[in-house]
């Protein structure tokens, strides 16, 4: 876990979901190869053909900008993907109930994390499947309002989600903390806005973050 500007006096987070609020590797590999599968299925090519394609794309792309990911939402959008169709793949393939389940450790944490702050989730998924997920892991609840991918049209690192999520918030960016498991993608945006930032390398870390706010 490693720590970012955090504000003296946090009023929000910004949580990203999937990697951050859950640990599973299986549904992580899913959740871009069911997508891949269909990007394949309908370009008539092999399923290895295409996470070459994907795979290729992404090492050119980190190489030409000083190593930063991107998403596969833009990855896709490359290949003539439009966003719209990459939201309609997810809410139709992904299942995540079929992978995850309730989480007691991290119900405990939300819910003493949301006695003291407001709480949001952005996403690189659409708001269905997020909120999918949220329900199989126990906590949604703690989140009223998911910023998705078809909130905006837009796939992180963009302006545009987290912009949302402070106006949903109401709270000044220099009083919010993102926390993400993916630096480029959910931290380095929000520090430029001003956020605090926590990166985690999966939900584990999210069980501590009380210890270092309140």
């Amino acid at each position: 876990m490693k720590f970012y500007n955090l504000p003296e006096n946090p009023k929000a987070f910004i949580f990203d979901i999937d990697s951050t609020l859950y640990t599973n590797a299986a549904y992580a590999f899913e959740q871009v190869d069911c997508q891949v599968r269909e990007f394949a299925r309908q370009r008539g090519i092999s399923a290895d053909q295409a996470r070459k394609m994907v795979a290729d794309y992404r090492r050119k792309y980190a190489a030409e900008n000083d190593g930063r990911k991107i998403s596969l939402g833009n990855t896709l959008l490359a290949f003539g993907v439009p966003i719209q169709q990459s939201v309609e793949w997810r809410k139709e393939l992904l299942e995540p109930a079929d992978f995850l389940s309730r989480d007691e450790n991290l119900i405990a944490e939300l819910s003493l994390l949301s006695e003291h702050f407001k709480l949001i989730c952005v996403t690189n998924n659409p708001v269905l499947p997020a909120r999918k997920t949220l329900d199989a892991i126990g906590v949604s609840s703690f989140f009223p309002e998911i910023v998705g991918l078809d909130t905006c049209f837009k796939s992180k690192p963009a302006l545009e989600p987290f912009q949302t999520a402070c106006k949903i918030l109401d709270v000044k960016e220099n009083q919010i903390i993102a926390v993400g498991d993916r630096y480029d993608m959910d931290i380095s945006l929000p520090l430029e806005m001003g956020m605090g930032g926590i990166l985690v390398s999966g939900v584990e870390d999210v069980y501590q973050i009380s210890k270092y706010v309140l």
